[in-house]
């Protein structure tokens, strides 16, 4: 009975330490939940708008160069994510939520949009960047995927200045020999523009299909799509469309107009049917169905010619 009374005394005592950790906060916790020092200063700036230098020189997984201005040609947006090959776990997880996202988007790759990837490590070659192309494509599982989606490699140059125009930093950690930095898609319009940011591992697919379209500035879509761009606004605190004041104030007035239209339709038919007494239907009051009334003298007498009679 003794133990069994230490055991209930143990569990009561331990329970009420984490409800009184639970009301005072961390302060009274004593929790650290400072930031670490090799992620200070690595916040994604989100520079809507910006122009992505087209003239900027990559290597793709086959090691032939090319410029970004041969991937954004203007047809489709493009999602454009910076990662590196030998990631040990965040990448990863970056583009299998993308590719997971992308798998319930009813959009085609290659003709609604392309990706491009480009690597933030100077130092990985194309071998290693043709091996991770064909296990995501694999993994992926969509024929289309492999001309669609644009793996990279090149200088730190070139790096730092792509990364520079959209907004992202990274950090190499010497200690971790890994890199330090955010996880984000970046849509970006057909002519290389900052469209939209949607940071995470995992992505809402009808916030990816809406970014897309928002970014194919009509060229992708539906009209249903477009309603809902219409009437919705990207609110980037909650990663996803939302709708708007604005937006509400949109959608009433499109269904007063709706209902308006409608009802003075009606109106105009009534009151059309009234002034003409129905005799648009051809069909008049005394049920001729429209056949003409005119008689010959024999018919306007009342009479009509005797059988076998010969006219004069």
């Amino acid at each position: 009975m003794r133990a069994k009374h230490s055991y209930r005394w143990a569990w009561a005592t331990l329970a009420s330490a984490g409800l009184a950790l639970a009301l005072t906060g961390p302060a009274a916790g004593q929790l650290n939940l400072k930031q670490p020092e090799e992620l200070a200063g690595l916040e994604l700036e989100q520079k809507l708008d910006a122009q992505v230098p087209l003239d900027l020189q990559f290597m793709d997984e086959d090691g032939f160069p090319h410029r970004l201005a041969e991937r954004f040609t203007g047809d489709r947006p493009i999602i454009l994510t910076l990662n590196y090959y030998s990631c040990p776990m965040l990448c990863v997880l970056t583009l299998n939520g993308m590719v997971d996202a992308l798998k319930e988007v009813e959009l085609t790759p290659g003709q609604d949009y392309d990706i491009v990837t480009v690597s933030i490590n100077p130092s990985e070659q194309s071998q290693l960047t043709k091996q991770k192309k064909q296990n995501y494509c694999e993994y992926w599982g969509d024929p289309l995927a492999p001309a669609a989606w644009h793996f990279h490699t090149g200088n730190q140059n070139n790096i730092n200045a792509l990364a520079d125009s959209v907004g992202y930093r990274f950090r190499w950690i010497p200690e971790r020999r890994e890199y330090a930095h955010p996880s984000v898609l970046i849509i970006c319009t057909p002519d290389g523009r900052v469209s939209r940011y949607l940071q995470g591992v995992q992505f809402d697919p009808k916030t990816l299909r809406l970014a897309l379209v928002e970014a194919g500035q009509g060229r992708i879509g539906t009209v249903v799509d477009d309603f809902t761009l219409f009437c919705y606004m990207y609110d980037s605190t909650k990663g996803t469309y939302v709708m708007t004041a604005v937006g509400a104030m949109k959608v009433g007035g499109v269904l007063t107009m709706a209902a308006l239209a409608i009802w003075l339709s009606v109106l105009w038919g009534t009151e059309r049917r009234r002034r003409t007494g129905g005799k648009d239907s051809g069909q008049g009051p005394g049920g001729n169905g429209g056949i003409s009334t005119d008689f010959t003298a024999e018919g306007a007498s009342g009479t009509a010619p005797a059988a076998g009679a010969t006219r004069a």
